[in-house]
């Protein structure tokens, strides 16, 4: 594993652990901030478009009908970025780009 890989890696350990501090809080606006600012920037950098899409569209693209459905969304997009962080540590030898598309 590279340094760059190392460090994407270390990223999504971080946003995954603010994710879930903040969602066992039920901390609406930290959630929405953290899938649309930091989780954003992590899939861009990371080169997960997919997922930086889902992470903006989360935000911007519509109003929630209800709380939980927000947060359903949210559940939704932390397990996408536990398979991402799964698919990353399944393949060291591979760029971390490579492994999470």
């Amino acid at each position: 594993m590279n340094a760059s890989s190392l460090s994407l890696q270390n990223g999504l350990e971080d946003i995954l652990g603010d994710l879930r501090y903040a969602r066992r809080k039920n901390d609406l606006g930290r959630l929405a901030l953290l899938a649309y600012c930091e989780v954003r920037r992590w899939a861009r950098q990371a080169e997960a478009q997919e997922l930086a899409r889902h992470s903006s569209a989360l935000v911007n693209n519509f109003p929630h009908a209800s709380r939980d459905d927000f947060l359903a969304a949210v559940d939704a997009l932390i397990a996408e970025l536990e398979q991402a962080r799964c698919s990353a540590g399944s393949a060291p030898n591979d760029s971390f780009s490579d492994e999470i598309h």
